[in-house]
């Protein structure tokens, strides 16, 4: 990462194309966005466009932008995010994900800064900085005619590739600090540091989510407290084994009881909140920081009832669907 970091600065300042790759959740376009802050451009926008998410002709517009007239619903003029990014960043998240239709108009773009709106003989100019990134392999889909080697070499001028976070498990103390912090000032909360044993157990996982993953199990410690981390609760285990002198051999993997253990704590968290404001959904919603929708999956996933002696969890009918009028906010 340090490497990385001195690259980086050596071609802040150009204005040059950069190519970011990496696997899903390694901090792509938070990379992206530290190129725009130490940049030249930046006091213009640093404007995103998720290529993944938005379909292709949809996406042509949203890139480009379109007349009046130029098709059905289009009453007025609207320009595209490379118009917003004017005298800025454009960051284009998921490049790979592009068809070869639209990756020929994108091509004339970065070629030479010019385009043309949706229904528009004309063509416009920007001056803006060009950011990609993928996790896919671009040589790859070029050989599988899913990708154009001509715009790849465009936008590929400098190449930054991320590494995943178990490639850098070092980092994962000062990462999860600097996650806690933040959270902190999300939440508006104070939570307790890190203990040595949560430390070596963040350390240990092989984060398949990458730094999305692990800032995720941060804000569960952040919010639910330090048993969200199965690290304090192993010697609880071991010594539960050995009262009940039942010590085993069986290998449990450890993946399994971190998940079971957060489910729990998150679990009782929700109850005692959510009996505390009178099983009133959308009060503890609000002092969980959660939507009201994610409490009422959590409430039905987890099979929470109001009374003890009722055989239905809240949130669900008897044949276990999301019953919509019991999930309807209460008076």
């Amino acid at each position: 990462m340090a490497a990385l970091r001195k690259k980086g600065e050596k071609i802040c300042e150009a204005n040059i194309p950069v190519l970011v790759c990496g696997p899903a959740g390694s901090g792509k376009e938070m990379l992206a966005r530290w190129i725009h802050t130490h940049s030249a451009s930046c006091s213009g926008p640093f404007v995103k466009v998720n290529c993944a998410a938005i379909p292709g002709r949809l996406l042509e517009s949203e890139l480009f932008g379109y007349e009046k007239g130029a098709f059905t619903g289009a009453h007025a003029a609207k320009p595209g995010r490379v118009e917003m990014a004017h005298k800025g960043t454009l960051f284009l998240d998921e490049i790979g994900e592009l068809d070869l239709t639209l990756q020929s108009k994108l091509l004339h773009f970065v070629q030479d800064g010019q385009f043309s709106r949706i229904g528009d003989e004309g063509e416009r100019s920007v001056e803006t900085r060009l950011v990609c990134s993928t996790n896919r392999n671009l040589e790859q889909e070029i050989k599988a005619q899913r990708f154009r080697s001509d715009l790849f070499y465009r936008i590929s001028v400098v190449q930054l590739r991320l590494p995943s976070l178990s490639e850098r498990k070092e980092d994962i103390p000062v990462l999860a600090e600097y996650l806690r912090t933040a959270f902190e000032k999300e939440f508006a909360i104070k939570s307790e540091p890190f203990a040595m044993e949560i430390l070596d157990y963040l350390q240990a996982q092989n984060w398949p989510g990458n730094v999305r993953e692990l800032s995720n199990e941060i804000a569960r410690h952040v919010l639910i407290g330090p048993d969200a981390v199965v690290a304090q609760r192993q010697p609880q285990q071991r010594s539960a084994g050995a009262n009940n002198g039942t010590a085993t051999k069986r290998t449990v993997p450890l993946k399994h009881i971190a998940k079971e253990a957060i489910l729990d704590m998150e679990r009782n968290v929700i109850l005692e909140v959510l009996r505390n404001n009178q099983w009133n959904r959308r009060k503890a919603a609000q002092e969980l920081k959660i939507s009201y929708r994610a409490l009422i999956y959590k409430i039905r996933d987890a099979e929470l009832t109001q009374s003890a002696g009722s055989d239905a969890p809240v949130g669900q009918d008897v044949s276990g669907r999301l019953d919509r009028k019991s999930a309807a906010p209460a008076d």
